[in-house]
């Protein structure tokens, strides 16, 4: 029997049946009270619906709902009409002409489906209208068998005949017993016997109705619910044959109790499929499948698996689809988003799971690597002075391959949640957000939109318009996302502003960001729509946005001018490049200049130095006290220098000589103009053996923070960024500092050799602008002329410091050369004078040092107190001398 290809199976306990799929005689009859009225037409009904005419559907909308939804959806002989009273109507081009109205109200605990025929030309003939119908779910030609003694049952086809003794009919249907289908047709004999026709649509199948859902909305895409109280399903796909849309009473089952076979004619607008259900049906969660949405050759599409929404904002525990529930409330009232100045930035980045997964971190098992964990020790941030944390991807990733293998956009991972539960991870997310915000922290995302994992549901829902054509050749996988295709550009930014607006987000930090600006055939844009609208986004355009060239698939990425409409941030490898083989004794001083004033190369283009986002390790790669003990020939990529002996070492010369280089790394990052980023674990000599491999990287030891290593480096970077709080004048522009602001020195106070390579020296007076406001002695101490050498040379340097007036003078902040503690003073041990008018310092090899000029007549504060702690060279127990070599 010819039917619309709309099919479901139901198992809801609401029945009391089995496996309805198997047979429909296990429906109870019970469940259905039919009522058959003959009526004579829909006239008190037409004045409370708004009926579609013609072959062109008008648009319909409803003043109770907001936003004005689209209450219209038809296809040229087939229209589809919701009002405001819970009333669906339906019309039917029929292959004899004329049409076929049908109206589909929900009233009390019933449903009532009215069927008018007044239009038929057959009417106005004697004869005899019959209907003959049936209600299914899983098998439109296989009917639930319905018992009803006012009418004429077929009990092989279980159809129902129902003569027409006027223009309309009315069936009533207890609402328990929805989703289901009517369908039917109709039969007309004339009065004498010799004309007899069947009557069906004019593309020659039944007319069929849905009871219990409706055709919904193709707005907002995912799972929404609205005002009407229904739950409205929408799912993008261009290339899909057929959407099945499955629903489960129980996410423990492997099978949907119910399964919707969405009707392109009713189902359908544009390449948007979407159905709507009411509330109040018992269903927990859902998903899609979908036949033909996989286009690449030689691959078998599994067509019983059940795919996830992509726009899916709660994922089930054991399931992995779509949660049916709205994102638990919260509440932000108060939240003090810090809203910093990006030049005024210092970031830490890490990873969720492994900054408070060891034991050493001293939390309860169920908090320990998640969220709350990250908020539990917001003081250590605070004691570093950071004011921004960048967390590794947070999306639901392949647990094999790590973090920066998504598979879905909206919803945090799971196993980030305490007890691993979805609900509780949104929840202790949002308030990790505001407890940080409480601490005048910024939260940034890493985020990766250029690939998905494999097997991920955008394969099988679309792969087509989701991923590039040539993915593998072009870009290095398969699974490479068409950024700048309309609908997955739609998806971005859709998922971008979902973390802004629900978890308060204030930032994000694009990986492998050169592929966003790649066409469909993996072709570079100079304008690429996704990077345009993302600068321009007026929720986006609130937040730090920043483009990592970084590719986890281990290509190398083309060293592209990145397009940034003055919005975007870089961060800056080139800076990491430069740094390293200054310290290991190699590059041009005017390499270093440059990424010291910083990197004019680069945002010299109508942005500043504060786009620059500036550091020496990352999660990928060596970390810093690695990067200073392992330099084999399988590490030449990373630039590093072992310092004089592979691996860890007890020598005092070799550990002397690492814990500075430790030391002038730090320093240089934070007297750089540009953000610097911190490593999570580089503060307390967090190691991989020597691995650059992100797998190999170990959960942060908390222990080690106590070590000598650990505390007199955390105290170093605190006071780094106090001291970059303090002379935010010179260290913390967001523009370039004038050239009268700047002076360069080499070794001998002549011009640097910018372009030898032998030459290891550099040295610049930072000159401090005296404004009116900084008269008073106070400000003249504190506004002083900065003046900082780097020796990356084997030998000492003898440096002659610029004369200053007569009230000033010269006072040393840091030498990374002297023993902890005093290797740097917040208030400055005094410089003497060789002469009058000259101070001549000597300075160590590999080593760097900071003056700053201050007032003499202001009498200095006493030095800060440190902890007294063990040499860096000794073992105070097993394994300390690979975390301090």
């Amino acid at each position: 029997m010819a039917t619309f290809p709309l099919s479901f199976v139901l198992r809801s306990p609401c029945l009391s049946c089995g496996d309805i799929r198997s047979s429909s005689k296990s429906v109870t009859v019970a469940r259905c009270n039919y009522v058959r009225r003959v009526t004579g037409g829909f006239g008190k009904m037409d004045g409370e619906r708004n009926l579609v005419c013609g072959d062109d559907a008008k648009e319909s909308t409803s003043a109770s709902h907001q936003n004005n939804r689209l209450r219209v959806f038809a296809t040229s002989r087939f229209s589809v009409v919701q009002s405001a009273k819970k009333v669906l109507s339906y019309r039917f081009l029929t292959e004899v002409g004329g049409h076929v109205k049908v109206l589909i109200e929900r009233k009390n605990n019933k449903y009532g489906v009215n069927v008018d025929v007044s239009s038929l030309q057959l009417l106005g003939h004697e004869g005899r209208l019959v209907m003959v119908w049936g209600i299914f779910r899983s098998d439109s030609s296989c009917y639930m068998p319905l018992d009803f003694l006012s009418s004429i049952v077929d009990r092989k086809s279980m159809t129902t005949e129902t003569p027409l003794r006027g223009p309309a009919v009315e069936l009533d249907f207890e609402a328990n017993l929805a989703p289901f289908y009517v369908s039917f047709w109709l039969k007309y004999r004339s009065s004498g016997g010799s004309q007899s026709l069947e009557v069906r649509t004019h593309r020659k199948t039944n007319f069929c109705v849905p009871v219990g859902f409706s055709s919904g909305y193709p707005a907002p895409l995912g799972l929404s619910f609205p005002a009407d109280g229904s739950i409205n399903f929408a799912l993008f796909s261009r290339s899909a044959e057929s959407v099945v849309l499955c629903l489960y009473d129980d996410m423990m089952k492997p099978k949907p109790a119910l399964e919707i076979e969405l009707d392109p004619y009713v189902n359908r607008s544009g390449d948007i499929w979407h159905a709507s259900i009411d509330s109040g049906i018992p269903f927990v969660s859902y998903g899609y499948r979908c036949k033909g949405g996989r286009q690449e050759k030689g691959d078998k599409l599994v067509v019983d698996k059940v795919l996830l929404d992509p726009y899916a904002k709660v994922i089930g525990d054991f399931s992995g689809l779509g949660q049916l529930c709205k994102e638990p409330a919260f509440d932000w009232a108060g939240d003090p988003r810090p809203c910093l100045p990006i030049e005024r930035l210092v970031v830490y980045r890490l990873n969720v799971l492994c900054f408070t997964k060891d034991t050493s971190s001293n939390l309860p098992n169920d908090i320990s690597g998640t969220f709350s964990g990250i908020a539990k020790k917001f003081k250590h941030l605070k004691d570093l002075g950071v004011n921004a944390i960048l967390l590794e991807p947070i999306l639901p990733f392949d647990e094999q391959k790590g973090p920066y293998f998504p598979y879905h956009f909206f919803s945090p991972m799971k196993l980030y949640g305490p007890s691993g539960n979805p609900l509780s991870a949104i929840k202790s997310m949002k308030e990790m957000v505001q407890r940080l915000h409480a601490s005048g922290i910024e939260v940034f995302l890493e985020v990766v939109f250029t690939h998905t994992a494999e097997g991920g549901a955008l394969n099988e829902i679309d792969d087509s318009s989701y991923y590039h054509v040539k993915g593998s050749e072009v870009l290095g996988t398969r699974y490479a996302l068409n950024c700048n295709y309309p609908i997955v550009q739609h998806m971005i930014l859709d998922s971008l502003r979902h973390w802004v607006i629900e978890f308060h987000i204030d930032g994000f930090c694009f990986i492998n960001a050169s592929s966003l600006l790649r066409g469909f055939h993996g072709e570079n844009l100079s304008r690429p729509p996704l990077v345009e609208a993302i600068a321009y986004d007026p929720i986006l355009s609130k937040c730090k946005i920043i483009a990592d060239s970084w590719d986890p698939h281990g290509t190398v990425s083309e060293d592209i001018r990145f397009p940034h409409w003055k919005r975007w941030a870089e961060v800056n490898t080139n800076f990491c490049t430069d740094v390293r083989n200054f310290l290991r004794g190699e590059g041009l001083l005017s390499n270093l200049a440059t990424r010291l004033c910083g990197s004019g190369d680069k945002f010299l283009d109508g942005r500043g130095p504060a786009f620059s986002f500036n550091f020496i390790a990352r999660n990928s790669g060596l970390s810093l006290v690695d990067l200073v003990s392992f330099s084999s020939s399988e590490l030449a990529s990373e630039l590093s220098w072992n310092c004089g002996e592979e691996g860890a070492t007890n020598k005092p010369t070799v550990l002397e000589r690492r814990l500075k280089q430790i030391r002038n790394f730090l320093f240089i990052l934070f007297v750089s103009l540009g953000v610097p980023v911190l490593n999570m674990g580089d503060e307390c000599g967090q190691s991989s053996g020597g691995s650059a491999s992100y797998s190999d990287r170990r959960p942060f030891d908390w222990n080690a923070l106590r070590t000598g290593f650990g505390i007199q480096t955390t105290e170093f970077i605190s006071f780094l960024s106090s001291l970059r709080k303090r002379r935010s004048d010179l260290l913390q522009n967001r523009n370039f500092l004038k050239e009268e602001n700047i002076e360069w020195h080499g070794s001998d106070q002549s011009a640097p050799s910018w372009e030898d390579p032998s030459s290891k020296f550099l040295a610049m007076t930072l000159k401090a602008e005296m404004e009116g406001s900084q008269s008073n002695s106070e400000s003249s101490c504190l506004s002083g002329d900065l003046f900082v050498a780097f020796n990356a040379a084997d030998q000492s340097e003898s440096i002659t410091l610029p004369s200053l007036p007569a009230e000033m003078a010269w006072l040393r902040l840091v030498d990374t050369a002297l023993l902890y503690p005093g290797f740097f003073s917040m208030d400055g041990d005094p410089v003497l004078e060789q002469m009058p008018g000259l101070v001549v310092y000597e300075m160590k090899s590999q080593s760097c040092v900071l003056f700053e000029a201050r007032n003499s007549s202001v009498s200095p504060q006493p030095p800060t107190p440190h902890t007294t702690t063990p040499p860096l060279h000794q073992k105070n127990k097993e394994g300390e001398s690979e975390r301090t070599s």
